[in-house]
């Protein structure tokens, strides 16, 4: 028998090529055990648990009737399971693409690939296996039932809830709207972004701690098959959004909105701002802007349409700023109704120096009070600043709102400019008084004017009435909110009284009255500065008023940014009829009735020289 002869160098290499496969296996051993433990643990758990937000349905917005303003409707996104697809369902896709209106061969591509690489590095790729991709989103439910008529095995979807406005454009800049904001969280150390959906503007900002109500989860354990473990699920409901009831009345802010549009079509402005309010609350009942935009599709719309101009946009006020010192200088006991201003002169003395008076339009010469009211005299206005001076017209200026947030809740709100008397130029005393050297918002304009139709106390604007729970219940009641008295009542009825002249045959704005109802208000027209000085052809046209005069039930204020006329865009001329129109519809819809007694009559005021200074700013 012979001996068989084995080479010492096979030997080696045979006795290295073992030990080299041991060591193989340890080190991987080592490192699936050791050195990426953790990593993987963490994905073998995410295989075998599941963790499911359940999102809550978002609260309602409603007008102050409980019509329908924002709502959350369920939709559903039909996407498929790649790992689950089975190949004898090919047969099948030609018609899920008919049925999604997807185009047949993106769908098969998306349906036939089973994962995707994923690296840091493109010498280290690591493969993901695809668990779900969408095919087609916002899917109805007539639609979603053709889909699982099918029954193609790892199609199906999921519903989610989509915010919605009905009115579509209606009410916009109050409402605001829902979009996707990236948001970057820190988990373990480590930043991750999340695209996720938030308020970005309006009512829906405002009160998004009550609307958005408490997400729930549902958390489940899976077989190596993908088969859930039922005995290890665990779930927690959603507690949906509280429902938010505005002041806003869906009536009035849709004819607001109709003025708009023709004021659109008349005049193709640059901007315009219409406010509709309860004096005696602040409560808003319209608030309509133009530019404007669809939040079912705010993305369509530039930065321009998305600014509520209400509370954004500044202007210098013109005309209806005289109410300040006009009021302030009554309410002061300076002068009285019938207290004769020259209104003739070009300059007058102040403080030692001569004052260059501005211009008026028309010719007034020796004027009483009343007539600077409903003439709308700058040189008079200007004199009754000077009376006042400047700290007592500053006083009063901030008195009625103006340099300072009006407490307009959804925010977007500017201060505007009014400028300390340390900082006024030698013009300024005679300027201010007729609206300029100052630029405020809609929203303050209104406010002003407002407080003289509420008996001279300032109210804080109003636009949430309360939050509601599904049964309609109250939870939380949103009162009226004073902000300041700015003038005495009989002051606030003396100065109504002169703004009613205004709104009368032999005043500026005759265009805004209303037969059989008494109405006050004041005009503006404003220059707009362009290149440093006042143009003569771009304006804003304003009227703010309220009616009826003596028991005032609603305030009004319209604002109309460059009208698109031949000649000068008067507030008379633009801005009040507006007022008429709205008013006419209102009176119809709130069955306001006229007062029985006019206790503001050109009677009462010549009659009344002695007024009482009762609270003073």
């Amino acid at each position: 028998m012979s001996k068989v002869f084995i080479a010492p160098w096979r030997l080696q290499v045979l006795t290295l090529g073992m030990v080299g496969c041991f060591c193989t296996v340890l080190w991987r051993l080592a490192d699936l055990h050791i050195i990426d433990r953790e990593t993987l643990a963490q994905k073998v758990e995410a295989n075998r648990k599941t963790l499911e937000v359940r999102s809550a349905r978002r609260g309602n917005l409603l007008d102050v009737r409980g019509n329908l303003l924002a709502a959350t409707r369920p939709v559903i996104d039909v996407g498929v399971d790649p790992q689950s697809f089975n190949s004898k369902d090919l047969d099948k896709l030609p018609k899920l693409a008919k049925i999604l209106g997807v185009p047949e061969a993106t769908l098969t591509q998306t349906i036939t690939r089973k994962s995707r690489a994923e690296s840091d590095s493109a010498f280290n790729p690591e493969v993901s296996l695809l668990r779900w991709v969408k095919l087609a989103e916002k899917v109805d439910e007539p639609t979603y039932q053709q889909v699982l008529d099918l029954k193609i095995k790892g199609v199906y979807g999921n519903r989610r809830y989509e915010r919605y406005y009905p009115g579509n454009s209606t009410a916009a800049h109050v409402l605001g709207y829902i979009g996707y904001v990236d948001e970057i969280r820190k988990v373990d150390g480590l930043e991750i972004k999340d695209t996720v959906l938030r308020p970005l503007m309006g009512v829906e900002q405002y009160m998004d701690f009550y609307l958005r109500g408490q997400d729930g989860w549902r958390e489940s354990e899976h077989d190596g098959r993908r088969r859930e473990l039922s005995q290890y699920r665990c779930e927690v409901a959603p507690t949906d959004g509280l429902d938010v009831e505005l002041t806003l009345d869906l009536v009035i802010q849709s004819i607001a909105e109709s003025e708009v549009h023709r004021l659109v079509q008349e005049y193709k402005p640059k901007g315009i701002s219409i406010i509709v309010s309860r004096p005696s609350t602040g409560e808003l009942l319209a608030l309509a802007n133009y530019p404007t935009f669809d939040p079912n599709e705010f993305w369509k719309s530039d930065l321009n349409s998305l600014r509520n101009r209400a509370v954004a946009d500044v202007f210098e006020p013109g005309s209806t700023f005289k109410i300040v010192a006009i009021g302030g200088a009554l309410n002061e006991g300076i002068v009285g109704p019938e207290t004769i201003i020259d209104c003739g002169s070009t300059s007058v003395p102040y403080k030692g120096r001569q004052i260059r008076l501005p211009k008026d339009d028309h010719k007034i010469g020796q004027a009483p009070i009343r007539e600077i009211v409903y003439k709308s005299s700058n040189r008079g206005a200007a004199q009754l600043g000077m009376l006042l001076g400047e700290d007592r017209l500053y006083k009063y200026a901030k008195a009625y709102g103006y340099g300072e947030l009006s407490g307009y809740g959804p925010g977007g709100e500017v201060f505007g400019i009014l400028h300390n008397p340390k900082n006024w130029d030698g013009l300024t005393i005679s300027r201010m008084p007729m609206g300029h050297a100052i630029s405020a918002t809609p929203m303050q304009v209104h406010c002003a004017m407002a407080s003289v139709a509420n008996g001279g106390v300032l109210m804080m604007p109003q636009i949430v009435k309360r939050v509601v729970n599904k049964d309609g219940n109250t939870v939380v009641q949103f009162t009226p909110k004073i902000r300041r008295r700015v003038l005495s009542p009989a002051t606030a009825a003396l100065l109504a009284g002169m703004l009613r002249e205004v709104v009368s045959p032999i005043g500026t704005a005759v265009r805004a009255s209303i037969p059989g109802y008494e109405c006050a208000g004041k005009t503006g027209t404003t220059q707009k500065i362009v290149d440093g000085k006042y143009s003569n052809t771009e304006h804003i046209a304003t009227f703010t008023g309220f009616f009826p005069s003596s028991q005032p039930e609603l305030a009004m204020t319209i604002i109309v940014d460059e009208p698109n006329l031949k000649g000068t865009g008067y507030g008379g001329v633009v801005a009040a009829p507006v007022f008429k129109n709205i008013g006419e519809q209102l009176i119809q819809y709130l069955a306001i009735r006229p007062p029985q007694v006019d206790s503001n009559s050109r009677e009462a005021i010549a009659a009344s020289d002695k007024h009482q200074k009762n609270v003073r700013p």
